[in-house]
């Protein structure tokens, strides 16, 4: 019998969409290994290699490209619409390229985080296309009007395509998709004991005076280190190679760690709004302090999500990047929803996509 061969398309977009799916494909691969993850992304193979324990094929392809940023809160709209026309533009001649391999390789089935032209990889190919994520880029466009609209229209015509979509939680309607199927929370779970990440990087402080910093794989170029000397006797955990020196400031410099190793010996986590942290955190039950975003569409409805699903502070802006961060003396505010969230997302996507191969 022919090895089940499965290719993974992920959106050229910072490091949370190829993360928040390599969750998933580590799940496929431990519960069927004999199902070959083919992984079309140009995020580095290390950070793939940080979730997925076994063998996998890395194709660094990119067929969108998200927003072009300059850090992890500024946006570069004029950039994103000149990439985005140059690959409407070419649109054909790269499905052609990817049905080619697609075809060579001999896939069954392509699942997608999200970026638009895969469905028209798998009609080429006739095989079908899943996807899953909590938005569409054509929200994200759409959001910035003029001639952002046609953009999105044209990106939604994709979308609908698709055969299937897991829906996230902390979701846009994604109005585009015809058949949806919901699913609970994705993401890593931690490779270390609490006491080994202690002894390994010298964290002492008690739990709640720990606090990660974590702002993508983007980073963020203004974090004001200097209020960290307003907490001597707390301990800050960043994974930004660039940090000042400070006392009570660890630095992650290996890369075989990943954030969601370290939430679980945290008393707080201070994020940008992303699904992948968040997401991460609600699974670990640890509160969240967030800025809202400008201009990103997707950000109200992961707020949404962290306010009715997890401990949470949202602050100003003006709080973070100018005040003395008094807002870690407050107690995080409790969820506003008595429910709890759905916690099974790899395992459902998972499954799915292990059924499918054995019914056909």
């Amino acid at each position: 019998m022919e090895r089940p061969i499965l290719y993974i398309a992920i959106t050229n977009h910072g490091f949370g969409h190829a993360t928040r799916t390599a969750s998933v494909a580590a799940t496929i691969q431990k519960l069927c290994p004999e199902i070959l993850l083919i992984l079309a992304t140009t995020a580095p193979r290390w950070l793939l290699e940080c979730y997925i324990a076994g063998d996998f094929i890395h194709r660094p392809r990119a067929f969108d490209l998200g927003v072009v940023q300059a850090d992890s809160l500024t946006m570069d709209k004029e950039a994103t619409l000149e990439k985005l026309l140059d690959i409407k533009k070419h649109q054909n001649s790269l499905i052609a390229s990817e049905v080619n391999f697609i075809r060579q390789n001999r896939v069954n089935l392509i699942l997608a985080d999200i970026p638009f032209l895969a469905p028209g990889f798998a009609q080429a190919a006739n095989i079908p296309c899943w996807m899953m994520s909590n938005f569409g880029w054509d929200f994200i466009y759409r959001d910035w009007g003029g001639e952002f609209i046609a953009i999105a229209d044209w990106i939604g015509d994709w979308y609908s395509k698709c055969d299937r979509l897991f829906r996230l939680p902390f979701h846009e309607p994604m109005s585009a998709f015809k058949n949806i199927t919901d699913v609970g929370l994705t993401g890593g779970s931690p490779h270390y004991s609490a006491d080994d990440l202690r002894s390994v990087w010298g964290i002492t402080a008690p739990i709640e005076k720990t606090i990660l910093l974590t702002f993508g794989g983007l980073g963020l170029q203004q974090i004001p280190y200097d209020n960290l000397r307003r907490f001597p006797d707390w301990q800050f955990i960043v994974f930004d190679e660039f940090a000042p020196d400070l006392p009570n400031l660890v630095k992650i410099s290996n890369r075989k760690y990943r954030p969601v190793d370290f939430i679980p010996i945290c008393g707080r986590i201070i994020s940008k709004p992303g699904y992948g942290t968040f997401s991460e955190a609600t699974l670990l039950e640890v509160p969240v302090v967030t800025i809202p975003r400008e201009n990103f569409a997707e950000a109200t409805f992961i707020i949404e999500g962290i306010t009715n699903y997890n401990q949470h502070q949202v602050i100003k802006p003006s709080e973070f990047f100018q005040g003395t961060w008094n807002f870690l003396y407050e107690l995080p505010q409790k969820p506003k929803q008595s429910q709890p969230i759905a916690k099974n997302g790899n395992e459902a996507i998972a499954h799915a996509v292990i059924d499918y191969f054995h019914s056909n």
